[in-house]
């Protein structure tokens, strides 16, 4: 171990905190390090490669969100970022590694075709989510209607992240495809998936119907 390395684990040691850790792991997150504070260490460290893979290879929650702050997308190859994927473990990890490095990353296409193939369903819901991304954005080239086509005859049954991901993407393409919103709306409507998840007073529903309609009157 470096000295640098030790000396960033024992400041992220320090910023442990307990009360923020339980409520991480409520969500499935095992660290405890208020992240405003975690971003200003990377922002004093900069970018660091070498740290970053240090950082990487603890498996410690906290250090590998670090790592991601401290590497440069254009330091991965798309076999890195899909190793990386493969490994993260926690959401918050491979949330941000998506934010972080694949989205900016010129690989992030190939990935998002690559891993909407992927037999893991955690693999699949990054692919449905760069794909989400683009239906908002980057249409061109995505055929729209086949997407939702494939959304309706799996989103129900999918596991969690895969399902939260491919109705993102459902509802993307209902906000910024006029002509495919009322078919968005109904698919919605006909599957109630999220449709009862708890939504905290001026927050946006997650199901998508509503998260259409909501959008749609914010354009």
């Amino acid at each position: 171990m470096t000295s640098l390395l030790a000396d960033v684990l024992a400041e992220l040691a320090a910023l442990d905190d307990p009360k923020i850790r339980a409520v991480n792991e409520r969500h499935g997150d095992d660290h405890g390090v208020n992240l405003t504070k975690l971003r200003a260490v990377a922002k004093r460290l900069k970018a660091q490669p070498a740290l970053a893979s240090e950082l990487w290879a603890t498996e410690d929650t906290s250090a590998r969100l670090l790592a991601i702050l401290v590497s440069r997308p254009r330091d991965y190859s798309a076999d890195d970022l899909d190793a990386l994927l493969r490994d993260a473990r926690t959401p918050k990890v491979h949330d941000w590694l998506l934010a972080n490095l694949v989205k900016k990353s010129r690989y992030s296409e190939e990935l998002r075709v690559r891993w909407m193939a992927d037999d893991d369903p955690v693999v699949a819901s990054a692919g449905w989510h760069l794909t989400s991304v683009r239906a908002a954005k980057k249409p061109h080239g995505l055929d729209l209607a086949a997407l939702l086509d494939v959304i309706e005859a799996q989103m129900k049954d999918a596991p969690d992240r895969l399902q939260w991901s491919m109705n993102e993407t459902l509802a993307q393409i209902g906000i910024a495809h006029p002509d495919l919103r009322t078919r968005a709306v109904g698919i919605g409507e006909r599957l109630g998936v999220l449709k009862d998840y708890p939504t905290p007073p001026n927050c946006t529903s997650p199901y998508a119907p509503d998260w259409i309609a909501e959008m749609v009157r914010r354009q």
